[in-house]
């Protein structure tokens, strides 16, 4: 088995819960994968093929489906459009 799956517990951030996942690492050529069981890619919504992000945070480190300079980009976009109705309206016309 490639993975142990751990019980939530808290983490003493916040008094959050929050799930760890025991992953393993396994050479692929010249390279190191990581093997994602089945149930965590159905979570993450990911699949072969996509891209995570790893984000080095003061607790360690995140792995996310999310590209977080990406979603600030998307964020005032859509702070501009909200702003700019009717700006975007005529351009569109």
């Amino acid at each position: 088995m490639f993975f142990q799956r751990c019980r939530s517990r808290k983490t003493g951030i916040g008094g959050t819960k929050a799930r760890m996942e025991l992953l393993k690492l396994i050479r692929i050529g010249n390279s190191v994968g990581m093997v994602i069981p089945k149930e965590l890619r159905r979570r993450m919504r990911v699949q072969a093929g996509d891209y995570v992000y790893l984000t080095d945070t003061q607790d360690g480190y995140r792995v996310t489906p999310y590209n977080p300079v990406l979603e600030a980009q998307l964020g005032v976009a859509n702070y501009v459009a909200k702003r700019r109705k009717d700006v975007l309206r005529g351009l569109a016309d």
